[in-house]
């Protein structure tokens, strides 16, 4: 494993440190996503084991119902608002962070674009990033 990934909020109130590699690096464009960032889509780097993640500091969160049909939890700094991490009901051991939630965000190097379908036009898209309707097959 190269050197842990660490982040958190913009005033510092949360912090994470992950050692791990991210299983999925990906762009959203499902409606929560736009509508959670305020703009066309969300960045993530989602991580397989909770295990390997050290959260410091208190956040809040919200829970919705995703376009998969699964209950997903945004949290965020209580003092700042900064969106900081996602957990999913379904799969209990992901553990996913915002990418501009990063130390060093060069480390995010998207591999997928999902909801694709509902990418705004003006919303611009790399080309050499493989897009799915929805999300890619297992």
């Amino acid at each position: 494993m190269s050197d842990a990934y660490t982040g958190g909020c913009a005033c510092g109130a949360v912090r994470y440190t992950i050692a791990a590699e991210p299983l999925f690096m990906n762009e959203c464009h499902c409606r929560d996503c736009q509508q959670r960032s305020g703009t066309g889509h969300g960045s993530y780097l989602t991580f397989p084991d909770r295990k390997a993640v050290r959260v410091e500091g208190q956040a809040s969160s919200w829970d919705i119902i995703a376009d998969s049909g699964n209950v997903k939890t945004h949290a965020f700094c209580p003092r700042c608002g900064s969106p900081v991490y996602l957990t999913f009901a379904a799969m209990p051991d992901l553990f996913t962070i915002h990418a501009a939630s990063l130390d060093d965000t060069k480390r995010y190097q998207p591999q997928a674009v999902t909801y694709a379908i509902r990418r705004p036009a003006w919303d611009m898209q790399h080309p050499s990033v493989p897009a799915f309707e929805t999300m890619p097959p297992r």
